[in-house]
């Protein structure tokens, strides 16, 4: 409930981008759960900015930095856990519990950018639900150091972490991913994740380290066991992956070098370079017939063969 600040940016290509003008907007004087038509002026420029606000409280769910965990407060995290006990198992059955995640980082990741880095950032999604990290810039080892908060709908969940590599305006390039059952998770204890690949049967490049918290009502969860599950939403994300196009140029390389060195090793022999090798190469080529003593000569009404 603080001060939205606002920045409209122009963009010309991916090389120059211009700050256009700013404009604020104080989220405490408006109403909640009502859409608020605002027209906003530009600082430093011309023109204005007409957007809709709409709040709407919404528990469970947040971004913040390691300094502000939420559960690492003892008063906020003994009033969390009070909220999910079992004196409560019959308030709001479908608020099962809170699941806090601390994103700190990530070693050794694939290199998706011809210069042999990447700009990685984190995904991470549980049923519905997804919030990302920011993007750490042509870095293998990026640290985000960011705690994440959602709330629990189905203690049967997986949640699924994975990173990617942005690229500009075109869709992100998969860096690895990883998926863990909310039941597996062991409260307060930093894990070394191997990231995977998108179907989660191999292993990729590098390795992510996760940090979790898990809160919830035992009674709630087991009655949510018997409601019909949440439909997830996932969007198609076809594109052309660099990773691929990098693999092919690789290639195209190695079968242009290949053929160039075979025509070098030719004019060599033709010019004398090396009076053995060429001598080899004739020799070689003088053991082979003519094509024409092996072609079958043919008589009668066909005629003769060339």
């Amino acid at each position: 409930m603080g001060i939205l600040d606002i920045e409209v940016w122009g963009k010309d290509n991916k090389k120059h981008e211009e700050r256009l003008g700013t404009c604020k907007v104080d989220i405490s004087a408006l109403p909640l759960k009502q859409a608020n038509c605002l027209e906003l002026p530009l600082d430093s420029c011309l023109g204005a900015l007409l957007m809709l606000v709409t709040l709407t409280p919404c528990a469970g769910v947040s971004v913040s930095d390691l300094c502000v965990c939420p559960l690492a407060d003892p008063s906020e995290r003994k009033q969390i856990t009070q909220r999910y006990c079992l004196q409560n198992s019959l308030k709001d059955v479908k608020d099962v519990g809170i699941l806090q995640v601390k994103v700190l980082k990530a070693a050794d990741l694939l290199a998706a950018d011809f210069s042999g880095k990447s700009d990685p950032f984190c995904l991470l999604e549980l049923g519905n639900d997804r919030l990302q990290t920011h993007t750490v810039y042509k870095n293998l080892n990026p640290e985000w150091n960011k705690v994440f908060t959602f709330p629990i709908k189905d203690i049967h969940d997986v949640l699924e972490v994975t990173v990617f590599d942005e690229d500009g305006d075109k869709p992100p390039d998969f860096l690895g991913k990883v998926a863990i059952p909310l039941l597996s998770i062991r409260d307060g204890q930093p894990n070394c994740y191997v990231l995977k690949n998108k179907d989660l049967e191999q292993a990729f490049k590098g390795v992510i380290y996760l940090e979790m918290d898990l809160i919830y009502n035992p009674v709630k969860a087991s009655i949510r066991t018997f409601t019909p599950r949440e439909k997830r939403f996932v969007e198609d994300s076809r594109k052309l992956s660099k990773k691929i196009l990098s693999r092919d140029v690789d290639r195209v390389k190695r079968i242009t070098m290949a053929i160039w060195n075979t025509m070098q090793f030719l004019k060599s022999c033709f010019q004398w370079e090396s009076t053995l090798r060429s001598t080899i190469a004739f020799a070689h080529l003088k053991e082979e017939p003519p094509l024409s003593m092996k072609c079958t000569l043919f008589s009668g009404d066909i005629g003769p063969s060339l």
